[in-house]
């Protein structure tokens, strides 16, 4: 059965990790909608009315509670899944009290998850067969994820720790796989991502050296200057000069 998923979280890492690890693991759900605050998350629910949401109890505009409260009240709520802070529990409970399936602290890993949606659709839905890909499949498959995430969000303030909850594995075992698979570590790899992407800005020629470096995801100008002469051999205005 077809199934649509809405993630409601006001934090990119979290909202968009969620669901890379999911479209990476799973095919059970066919559509996967994203929202970064309660009233996106509510014209979700009433425009396309999927059958399942995650949703975080803190978000600008409107709140968890009260994304779910309305959706109630119009009778067209989804079979909903909190994630709230341990400071928040109250506000999990009131979830409850509105029917939420159930809930779960933060911070928790990609997998928990997944398994927890998982387990709901089944209820709703029957159990289905569901396509996991092998990470035996092609090369380390814990790594092909890290390193297809952080393509998609080399601009973000990545860490090991982050990737390796996307991922679904410990931060040190994803460290230690990274090294044995790319012959690199994470930062390293990381590095010669934004450096990449820093390479074509500075070849447009549209942006100032320190736009740049925040663009690709370095907080630091010096530090960029750093990194870039390091793995192209020269500085960023050199670079640029050549072009």
């Amino acid at each position: 059965m077809s199934i649509q998923l809405l993630i409601a979280d006001d934090e990119d890492i979290i909202r968009n990790g969620i669901a890379t690890y999911i479209e990476l693991h799973t095919q059970r759900f066919d559509k996967i909608y994203l929202a970064e605050n309660g009233q996106q998350a509510s014209d979700i629910i009433f425009q396309k009315n999927p059958e399942i949401m995650l949703l975080d109890v803190q978000m600008p505009v409107k709140n968890g509670i009260e994304v779910l409260s309305e959706a109630v009240a119009a009778q067209i709520a989804p079979a909903t899944i909190i994630l709230s802070g341990y400071d928040e529990f109250k506000y999990a409970q009131q979830a409850l009290r509105y029917g939420a399936s159930d809930y779960l602290l933060k911070p928790c890993r990609s997998s928990e998850i997944l398994k927890k949606l998982h387990e709901l659709a089944d209820e709703l839905f029957g159990p289905e067969e569901v396509v996991i890909k092998d990470p035996k499949l092609s090369g380390n498959y814990f790594v092909e994820i890290a390193v297809e995430y952080i393509n998609n969000y080399y601009f973000e303030n990545l860490t090991l720790q982050q990737v390796a909850d996307v991922v679904g594995i410990t931060a040190g075992y994803l460290s230690t796989l990274f090294s044995q698979d790319q012959g690199k570590g994470f930062v390293d790899y990381l590095n010669e991502v934004r450096i990449e992407h820093a390479c074509i800005y500075l070849q447009q020629k549209y942006f100032k050296t320190y736009e740049i470096a925040f663009k690709v995801g370095f907080k630091n100008e010096k530090y960029f200057s750093k990194v870039f002469k390091k793995l192209r051999g020269m500085t960023p205005s050199e670079f640029r000069k050549l072009k």
